[in-house]
């Protein structure tokens, strides 16, 4: 009886042992296939060796450059590229400006490219959400003269441009000027910039982007306004057509839009601090329907928002403090989202 009891814990020793081994094998075979991703997801994308100019705005997030990068095909994986940044403690370093990145490069070189600020001299960007008064500001930054970037906002030299055949009489080119990058030499003139940005706008009011407008019952001057304050309450494009939705569904219902960023632009152009409760009539807590006219340009995917909404019911949204849209269908479930996530940014 003892010679077969060494016999049966011998076996399941042995046992134990051998599945100890399985084990430490299926950690090590984990570990070394989670690293061979990782290095892989470092690699270019491909050989291709052609640069793109892409616009990392300021006040971007890490996630943001992430999905930028990856939807321009300039890396494989965005968040590899997240964990190789925080990895590098880069996460911060990261500067906005216009870049020439290209499919060929690793997610090495284009970080360092990135932290480094190695951006394009060549160019003059128009970034998303500016207003003309600040495209003009970077303008004149960017060294052209004064006397040429007045002359270039002059809405008569675009009269005929197909992008502003629904603007009113007396408007400005508030709203469309696309934010994008355009070559520039030492003979370019503001008025080309301009000229270019709005064929650049007129790309992204095709047809069926019209005729969608069209649909909700606006023009196209009126839904580029609707896309302005879109693009100002919320620079995340996943959470825009849902923006967009609910504006649409509080015109719909007569609700006055009670958007900050409308009220905002209406206080700078008074040359007055920001504050919800001066009269202007961009103050759509005071005014009903739209505000007069575009309170910044435009991103395609604000513009995509207004065309396509949400296939939702909110009524209301805030902007948590944590970076997330939080959206409600009444007052009370809004004030409690306001009290629970929004502090800094609503000033409690």
């Amino acid at each position: 009886m003892k010679y077969k009891h060494r016999t049966a814990h011998h076996s399941f020793t042995k046992w134990l042992i051998a599945l100890g081994v399985i084990a430490v094998l299926i950690i090590v075979g984990t570990v070394l296939a989670t690293r061979h991703y990782y290095d892989e997801n470092l690699q270019p994308v491909s050989a291709n060796q052609q640069s793109t100019s892409i616009t990392v705005p300021p006040g971007y997030t890490l996630k943001q450059t992430a999905q930028l990068l990856k939807h321009k095909n300039i890396i494989r994986n965005s968040l590899i590229f997240e964990q190789y940044v925080r990895g590098a403690d880069a996460a911060d370093k990261i500067k906005a400006g216009t870049y020439a990145l290209s499919p060929s490069y690793s997610v090495q070189e284009i970080v360092s490219i990135l932290t480094e600020g190695k951006v394009q001299t060549n160019l003059f960007t128009i970034l998303p959400g500016q207003t003309i008064a600040s495209i003009k500001q970077a303008m004149l930054v960017a060294g052209f003269k004064q006397a040429d970037i007045d002359n270039a906002f002059s809405p008569s030299l675009y009269a005929n441009h197909p992008a502003l055949v629904d603007n009113p009489a007396g408007s400005s080119l508030e709203g469309f000027l696309y934010p994008e990058s355009f070559q520039k030499t030492s003979d370019t003139k503001a008025q080309h910039i301009v000229q270019d940005s709005l064929d650049e706008m007129q790309k992204r009011l095709t047809p069926d982007v019209r005729d969608a407008y069209s649909k909700e019952g606006l023009n196209v001057y009126q839904a580029v306004t609707l896309a302005s304050i879109v693009e100002k309450e919320s620079g995340r494009a996943s959470d825009q057509p849902q923006v967009a939705q609910v504006f649409l569904s509080r015109l719909a219902q007569g609700m006055r839009l009670q958007s900050d960023v409308t009220a905002f632009y209406g206080d700078n152009l008074a040359g007055q601090p920001n504050d919800t409760t001066y009269d202007t009539p961009y103050n759509t807590y005071l005014h009903d329907g739209l505000p007069p006219g575009p309170i910044s340009n435009v991103t395609d995917t604000a513009l995509q928002a207004v065309a396509h909404p949400a296939s939702t019911s909110w009524l209301y949204f805030v902007a948590g403090d944590d970076g997330t849209t939080y959206f409600s269908q009444t007052q009370a479930e809004h004030d409690a989202q306001v009290a629970q996530y929004c502090h800094k940014l609503c000033g409690r």
